[in-house]
Order: C-alpha cells, then sequence, then structure tokens
C-alpha cells in the first residue's frame, strides 16, 4: 500500500484507463522503404517491429476524445462528472485556440481544461498535478489525456529516428479515494542537456527562412541513452522512496515506450526484481511520446499481464531531459 503525506488532503487514485491506436499498422520492411536499414537492425536497436502511424480522422483531438471515453466507461463516469481537463503533448497544432479546450468541447465537459508539454514525461508530470488538485479538494474528478501524432513532426528519411516514432493517445481518469491511490512524484529535468532531443529549426526560424527544411524532431541517441541509464534509477528510487513502498512490494513497472534498451538498462541498474513484469508495448506501438505510459498500461489490463488493483511504477521521461515517476494503483 502506498503511504501518503501526513499534512492532510484527501486521497486520490486512478479510476479508470482507455487508450486509442490509429488503425494503420506499420512494420518494419514498410520503414526501410524509407531509410537504408532492416528489420533485424531495427528490432535489435529498438524492439520495435511494428508502430501506428494516425491518418485522416485521427487528429491529436480525435484520438484524445477516443481514449478519454475509453476511460470515463472504466471508471463508469460521464463527461459532466469531470470538473478538469489536462492534456499532455508536444505535436499539438494549434497553440492559440488550445487543444485540451477542443477536446473538453467536443466531450462536452464544461470544465477547467489546459494542456502541459514536458514531452515523454508529460503523463506523469499531469498525473502529479492532477494528484495535487484531487488532494487539495481543488476537484473531484479529474481527466488526463496524453494524445500525440510524432508523424506530424517526423522526418521520413532520418535514419536515427524515423523507425521510432509513432502516434496514439492514453488517458485516465483521477478522482477521489478512500485510500492513497497515487504516491508522490519525484520529477526534474536536466534542461540544460536539452539540445539532445529537439525540433530542428524551430517553427519561427522556419517562418522567417523559408529555405531552411521544415522543422522535424532530431535526436542524440546514444547521449539520451547515457544520461537516461546514469539518472533513472534514481529518478524510480526516489519515487519508491516517497511512496514508502519497497522494489518487492511492486506487481508491475510501466515506463515510457523509448526504446527497449533503455529500458531493459533502467531496470538492471535500478536493481528492480527480476521476474518483475514490465510493459512491453513498443514492441507493437512504438515510442508515442507522453502516450505511451497510458497505451502500455491499458494493453497491460486488458491483456492480464497487470490487474485492477496492481502496485504500478510509472516512469515518463524525454525531452529538456525531463523525467517524472510515482506509484499508482491500478484502476
Amino acid at each position: 500500500m502506498i503511504s501518503d503525506s501526513p499534512f492532510g488532503g484527501r486521497h486520490a487514485r486512478l479510476l479508470g484507463v482507455g487508450s486509442y491506436r490509429p488503425r494503420r499498422i506499420v512494420g518494419n520492411d514498410e520503414i526501410c522503404t524509407y531509410i537504408d536499414s532492416s528489420d533485424e537492425w531495427i528490432q535489435e536497436r529498438s524492439g520495435i517491429k511494428t508502430r501506428r502511424w494516425a491518418g485522416e480522422g485521427e487528429s491529436i483531438v480525435d484520438m484524445g476524445c477516443a481514449a478519454a471515453l475509453s476511460a470515463l466507461e472504466m471508471a463508469g463516469l460521464e463527461p459532466s462528472d469531470i470538473d478538469m481537463v489536462i492534456l499532455a503533448s508536444c505535436t499539438v497544432p494549434q497553440t492559440i485556440w488550445p487543444t485540451a479546450g477542443q477536446i473538453q468541447g467536443r466531450l462536452g465537459t464544461k470544465s477547467p481544461a489546459f494542456e502541459i508539454n514536458s514531452t515523454c514525461g508529460g503523463f506523469c508530470y499531469a498525473l502529479g498535478i492532477a494528484r495535487d488538485l484531487v488532494r487539495g479538494g481543488t476537484v473531484d474528478n479529474v481527466l488526463v489525456i496524453a494524445s500525440e501524432r510524432l508523424t506530424d513532426v517526423m522526418d521520413p528519411h532520418d535514419r536515427s529516428t524515423m523507425f521510432i516514432l509513432a502516434d496514439g493517445a492514453g488517458a485516465v481518469v483521477m478522482g477521489p479515494s478512500d485510500f492513497p491511490g497515487v504516491g508522490p512524484v519525484s520529477w526534474g529535468a536536466d534542461g540544460e542537456k536539452g539540445e539532445a532531443l529537439c525540433l530542428t529549426p524551430t517553427w519561427i526560424e522556419y517562418r522567417n527562412d523559408p529555405t531552411l527544411p521544415t522543422p522535424s524532431l532530431r535526436m542524440q541517441g546514444q547521449r539520451i541513452f547515457r544520461w537516461a541509464v546514469e539518472v533513472l534509477p534514481g529518478v524510480l528510487m526516489d519515487a519508491l522512496d516517497k511512496a514508502g513502498v519497497k522494489p518487492d512490494d511492486l506487481d508491475v513497472f510501466i515506463p515510457h515506450q523509448a526504446n527497449e534498451r533503455i529500458i531493459d538498462s533502467v531496470l538492471k541498474v535500478a536493481g528492480l526484481p527480476s521476474d518483475l513484469p514490465v510493459a512491453r508495448d513498443i514492441v507493437e506501438t512504438g515510442n508515442t511520446s507522453a502516450a505511451s505510459v497510458p497505451l502500455a498500461m491499458h494493453r497491460m489490463l486488458t491483456e492480464g499481464t497487470a490487474h485492477s488493483g496492481d502496485l504500478a511504477l510509472l516512469l515518463g521521461f524525454g525531452g529538456g531531459l525531463s523525467y517524472a515517476s510515482q506509484v499508482v494503483v491500478l484502476p
């Protein structure tokens, strides 16, 4: 059981989780028509066999709404029961009419709505915010959505990123609880190292000089790998300590689906139990940034590799070299 803060406030827990996966399945053979690679090399480097790419009728809003409705159904709630909508995304196409507001409007929640961008760590960041809102009594039920279309910022001929990136959406509903169901978040960032993963050129640079290449995601893969293995095991241990949970108490580990090599290395260095079930959604879904943790959570629950009431350790990390981790009781 998660231990909660002694400084007052009610408890929070996850009430439901949902997901949306785009219709189009893209295998490694198709990827190799864009870049000089092979199925064997891609699987060895990332673990990915297939990924999902969004198409017509699968905007960030479309996918986010579908995932939200799926989570609401599990929670046994209606959109009118939601008091706050938080969207985590790094690929929103419209910044002045917030995408969170577009999702809120389509769902008809009539609640406040806002979005955050901590790239692949965004979902776990949003959970940390939602937990405090619920525990503080500001709201009752929070809808946390992560929806991404990374193919919109993908260079199809960039051999270092093209085979990894994918699209999708996941969502959870968080609400008040009579037991602590969401542990304190362990979060931070190494922002001065953020050039390791960024959009190049920026949209402002491109607007000012249209002869530049279209902005696309660029990644220093080896640098991020080394950073992840050095920093993230300590983040996991801090999240466990804050929740009052021992590694042997865990039922599942659900990290950001960045790369199987990163997942395995962090797992080993952190010293988590070798028989701990670990999310491997990346094999069939690819790297969906902020959406990867809820997508993986929903898959594990649906396929029976995790169960309602299990104690799960979550981990998100990504651009800005940001990171966030917490222990949750699965809905």
